[in-house]
C-alpha cells in the first residue's frame, strides 16, 4: 500500500484534508460498534442455535475484507466526499445516466433509517432489564419518544460533532470493557464450547440456513468499516491511510465482537439467549454483569449502554440526513432536499423525512415480528440487508471492474489484492444473505419488499429525468472528475464526454 500522494481535496471542495491514519481507524471503528454488539449476541446464537454462534462473527470479518477492499480500491481513487455516490455516479454514468447515484440516494432514504431504527429499537430493549414491567404498548410510546427526541434534538445549528463523537468512543470502550472483563473473570469453558448434537453438520440445510442468517447478523455489526470512505475529502493521504483504516477497525473490531461473544457463552448460558422470557435474551450484558459484579453495576452499565444506542441514532440521522441534500445539491435527486433551514442552516426535508422512515420502521418492525415470530431486532437487520445489497453491494463490485475497463487512466493509489478473488467472495457473501432473507423470514418477504423499493426509486427516478431534462429524457452528462488520462476513442468508449443521446 505503498503510497507517495499529497494532493490536496479539489478546489471547490470546502474540505480540508486532516484526518490521519489513527483518527482515520478509530472514526471506522467507532461506527462499526456503536450499540450493535450488546443487542445482537441473542439473535448470533438464536440464528445458529448454540455456541457455535461464533462462526458468524468470524463470516461476517471474512464478508467484511472482502467488500472492505473494493471500498479501498474505490475510496483510494476517488477520494472525495459521498462515497457510494461518487463511485456509481462514475462506473454507470455511460449507459444509466444519473440512475445509479439517485438510486443510491432513493435506498439510502430506506436503509440508513432501518439503521438508525436498530438503535431504537436496541434501546427499548436494553431498558427492559431496568423496566422489566414495560409493556408492548409502553415499549412503542418509548421508542416514538426516543426519535421525537433525537429529531428535535437536531432541529438546530450544529457546527461540530466532535465532542459527541469522543463521548460515544468513551462510552463504548467502557461498556464493552467492562462486559469483556466481567465475562473473563466469571469464565465457564464448558458453557461456552459445549455444542449441541448437529452443530457442525455441514450437509445440513439448517446449518446453511442459520450460517446465512447468522451471516447477515454479522455483517450488520461490521456496518461502519466503509465510514471513511464517504469522508475522503477531508482524509490526508487517501490513496495510503483510507485502505489502511478499513482493514485495521475490521481486525480490531472483530477481535472484540469474538472477545464479547464468547465471553458472554462462558458466564450465560446459550439456551437463556434464546428464551424469550428469560432477561439474558433481551439485555445479555446486563445479565453478564450482574452475575460477575452484582446488580448496581450492572444498572450502571445498562444507563451506559443506552445513552450509547441513543447517540448512535443521534449521530446517524446528523450525518445520514446528509446523504440525499447532497445528492439534491448535485442535481441528481429531488431538489426539495436541497434546501436548508433559513435560520439554523440544516436540511429541513431529509431530517423529518429521515426521522419519520426511522419511527415507522421501528413500530412496523415490532407488530411484524410478533405475526412471524421474529425478533424485531432481526426484523430490521434483514430489511436494512436486502434493501442497501441491490443499490450498494452488488453495484459496488460491478463498479470496481466497470471502472478499470471505462477509466483505465484513473490513479489507482491502491488495487485490490488478488483482483478479482475478494469481488467473487464479496459476491457470494452478498448473495447468501439477500438469496436466503426470504427463508429465513417467513411471513416477512425481505426480498419482495426491496425489490418493490427498488423498482419504486426506478419510477421516481422516471419522473424526476422528466422534469429535469436529463437522460433518458435529455442529454447524457459524462464527469470524469477524477481520471488523470482522456477518455478512449469512441470505438473503445462507445459514451465520450461530448456525447449526448
Amino acid at each position: 500500500m505503498a503510497d507517495t500522494e499529497r494532493e490536496p481535496a479539489p478546489a471547490d471542495s470546502g474540505f480540508v484534508r486532516r484526518i490521519g491514519q489513527f483518527q482515520a481507524s478509530a472514526i471506522n471503528m467507532s461506527q462499526m460498534v456503536g450499540v450493535g454488539p450488546f443487542i445482537t449476541i441473542p439473535a448470533m446464537v438464536l440464528a445458529f442455535g448454540g455456541p457455535q454462534a461464533v462462526i458468524g462473527w468470524v463470516a461476517g470479518a471474512v464478508l467484511a475484507l472482502a467488500d472492505g477492499l473494493i471500498w479501498a480500491e474505490l475510496g483510494a481513487a476517488m477520494p472525495g466526499a459521498g462515497g457510494s455516490y461518487i463511485y456509481l455516479r462514475e462506473a454507470f454514468q455511460y449507459r444509466t445516466g444519473r440512475l445509479m447515484p439517485f438510486l443510491f440516494t432513493w435506498t439510502a432514504m430506506l436503509f440508513i433509517p432501518l439503521i438508525m431504527s436498530t438503535g431504537v429499537a436496541g434501546f427499548v430493549q436494553y431498558l427492559t432489564y431496568l423496566w422489566p414491567s414495560m409493556s408492548s404498548g409502553q415499549g412503542d410510546l418509548v421508542g416514538l419518544a426516543m426519535c421525537l427526541a433525537v429529531v428535535l434534538l437536531l432541529w438546530r445549528r450544529i457546527e461540530s460533532i466532535g465532542r459527541l463523537a469522543t463521548l460515544l468512543w468513551v462510552i463504548m470502550i467502557i461498556s464493552v470493557g467492562c462486559v469483556v472483563i466481567a465475562s473473563f473473570t466469571h469464565f465457564h469453558a464448558h458453557d461456552a464450547f459445549t455444542y449441541p448434537a448437529g452443530a457442525f453438520s455441514l450437509g445440513s440445510s439448517t446449518f446453511w440456513l442459520g450460517f446465512a442468517a447468522g451471516l447477515t447478523i454479522g455483517i450488520y455489526d461490521y456496518l461502519g468499516y466503509n465510514t471513511t470512505a464517504y469522508l475522503g475529502a477531508e482524509i490526508k493521504n487517501p490513496g495510503r491511510v483510507l485502505p489502511r483504516s478499513i482493514f485495521y477497525a475490521i481486525a480490531g473490531v472483530m477481535v472484540i465482537y469474538l472477545l464479547m461473544q464468547i465471553g458472554t457463552l462462558g458466564v450465560v448460558n446459550w439456551k437463556d439467549m434464546i428464551d424469550p422470557a428469560n432477561p439474558a435474551s433481551r439485555s445479555v450484558a446486563a445479565v453478564v454483569l450482574e452475575r460477575a459484579w452484582g446488580r448496581t453495576t450492572a444498572d450502571v452499565i445498562t444507563v451506559l449502554i443506552l445513552v450509547t444506542a441513543f447517540t448512535s441514532v443521534f449521530a446517524g440521522l446528523l450525518g445520514g440526513s446528509r446523504v440525499p441534500y447532497d445528492a439534491a445539491r448535485d442535481n441528481v435527486f429531488f431538489r426539495q432536499f436541497g434546501r436548508l433551514h433559513p435560520r439554523h442552516r440544516f436540511p429541513v426535508l431529509s431530517l423529518v423525512a429521515m426521522g419519520v422512515i426511522t419511527a415507522a420502521a421501528f413500530l412496523i418492525s415490532r407488530h411484524l415480528g410478533t405475526s412471524a415470530k421474529t425478533p424485531p431486532l432481526t426484523v430490521l437487520i434483514t430489511l436494512l440487508t436486502t434493501v442497501m445489497v441491490i443499490v450498494q453491494s452488488f453495484a459496488q463490485i460491478a463498479a470496481v471492474t466497470v471502472l478499470r475497463r471505462r477509466q483505465p487512466g484513473l490513479r489507482r493509489p491502491y488495487r485490490m489484492w488478488l483482483y478479482p478473488l475478494p469481488s467473487v467472495v464479496a459476491l457470494a457473501g452478498w448473495l447468501s444473505v439477500y438469496v436466503f432473507a426470504d427463508k429465513n423470514n417467513p411471513g416477512l418477504h425481505p426480498i419482495e419488499w426491496s425489490l418493490a423499493w427498488v423498482a419504486l426509486g426506478v419510477i421516481a427516478f422516471l419522473v424526476w429525468a422528466r422534469v429535469e431534462h436529463v437522460w433518458p429524457f435529455g442529454p447524457k452528462e459524462i464527469r470524469e472528475d477524477f481520471s488523470t488520462a482522456p477518455a478512449a476513442p469512441s470505438g473503445k468508449l462507445p459514451d465520450t464526454p461530448q456525447e449526448t443521446v
